[in-house]
């Protein structure tokens, strides 16, 4: 096969083969041929550093040398087998003594397979059917995922939106929305529908949203109340936020939580773990064929995605680890608002310092509508001059990483004064 130098070829023989010309992931209109360290190369040979990190599971950078070095010894040994390895059971011993609800683990292969299969779980011990998720949450693809993740039709709470077609009515109909961050609205909604309402699943850091005080803590108390499954989506926060994910980082302990993206090290892996009680419900010789939950995948619980993951979070455990990742976050954060600042445009830079992104509007957004209702016109300028002054992010997210260099930091800091020129130049 010819091989081709050029990004724009490699674009069309994407858009001949591939629907949009892409994976349905990011933008594709680029290509990445390789990552190394906090950098990542284009098909053309254009040099980015990268806060998107594969959308997260990168934290350690691209391609850490211990990483591949216990990949690389692993991989000899064979890719998968259908049946347990011993690196799968002793990853789940590591995160199960690091998350704070984890008494028992199921593996899957991607964060939206572990969140669908988490609400199946709800449903499965109460035998209860309905679901609370909040607007704007992001808990994959599965049809419940894709109720109000992104509505441009904004209705009234509870009624669901489905974003996708090929949605039954009947999965709208055991859905319920609500806003996020509203302690009002959550008491009425648990209470009107006392008794018919099998889990609430919520990133407790939603999207960039951080809950308010007390948010968090009153869903676990309504929950508790009503006899519903808490359920935290903790593929994004889980190892980020802190070592014991966003739990340990706000105090507050769901009944089950999914995890992803950093416990498999940058292959796919990610994990379904909770309370055993309920973790039971996977085992038919336990709760019987009425009660079981069947689930299985080929290469879930694989030992390479294991042993990649074992060693990142042997990394992650050292001293210092996440004091750097914060002090890193906190340095962009500071060189954004050096930049923002002067040009008297309203903006707020929402989130946490592991996690973040700038929402251009003049008060601090507590819920979906209230970021999207931020100027779009400047978030297109915002991401469009960084792309172009060499910074790779994703539009809404900045995922700072370990790796990031004091020279990475200075060019960063360039870029974002770019930027504020730019946005300047709009008024």
């Amino acid at each position: 096969m010819q091989k081709l130098t050029s990004q724009s070829e490699w674009i069309a023989r994407a858009q001949a083969i591939l629907p949009a010309g892409g994976f349905g992931n990011f933008d594709p209109s680029i290509f990445i041929r390789e990552g190394r360290g906090s950098r990542v190369w284009d098909e053309d040979g254009n040099e980015y550093i990268d806060y998107l990190i594969g959308s997260g599971p990168m934290m350690l950078g691209h391609s850490h040398p211990e990483v591949m070095e216990a990949v690389c010894n692993i991989i000899p040994k064979g890719q998968t087998f259908f049946a347990n390895n011993t690196l799968g059971v002793e990853l789940a011993e590591v995160i199960c003594e690091a998350v704070p609800c984890a008494e028992q683990l199921r593996y899957v292969c991607s964060g939206g397979e572990a969140d669908m299969y988490a609400m199946r779980l709800a449903r499965a011990f109460t035998g209860r059917d309905k679901i609370v998720k909040f607007e704007g949450g992001y808990h994959g693809m599965s049809a419940e995922a894709q109720m109000s993740l992104a509505p441009e039709q904004l209705a009234n709470f509870p009624l669901p939106i489905p974003d996708s077609a090929g949605i039954p009515q009947g999965v709208a109909d055991n859905m319920l929305i609500a806003p996020f961050n509203d302690v009002d609205y959550i008491r009425s909604i648990l209470a009107e529908y006392e008794g018919q309402v099998a889990g609430l699943i919520v990133e407790p850091l939603q999207r960039i949203i951080p809950p308010i005080p007390g948010f968090l803590k009153l869903l676990r108390e309504e929950c508790t109340r009503y006899g519903i499954v808490l359920i935290f989506d903790e593929v994004v926060t889980g190892f980020r936020l802190a070592y014991g994910g966003a739990q340990e980082l706000y105090g507050v302990t769901p009944d089950v939580c999914t995890l992803g993206k950093l416990i498999g090290g940058g292959f796919p892996l990610a994990a379904i773990t909770g309370r055993q009680d309920i973790m039971t419900y996977f085992d038919k010789s336990k709760v019987g064929a009425e009660g079981w939950l069947m689930q299985l995948g080929t290469l879930s619980g694989n030992p390479i995605a294991a042993c990649a993951g074992l060693k990142s979070l042997e990394i992650l455990r050292r001293a210092g680890a996440y004091e750097t990742l914060r002090e890193k976050g906190n340095a962009v954060m500071k060189m954004i608002h050096d930049a923002l600042g002067p040009t008297g445009i309203g903006y707020q830079i929402v989130g946490d310092p592991t996690l973040f992104e700038v929402v251009f509007c003049d008060h601090q957004p507590l819920n979906y509508r209230e970021v999207r209702a931020g100027n779009g016109n400047h978030s297109k300028i915002w991401d469009q001059c960084l792309r172009s002054e060499g910074i790779f992010k994703a539009p809404g997210k900045i995922y700072p990483s370990l790796t990031l260099s004091n020279a990475d930091l200075e060019q960063t800091k360039h870029a974002m004064g770019k930027v504020g020129a730019a946005l300047s130049e709009t008024g």
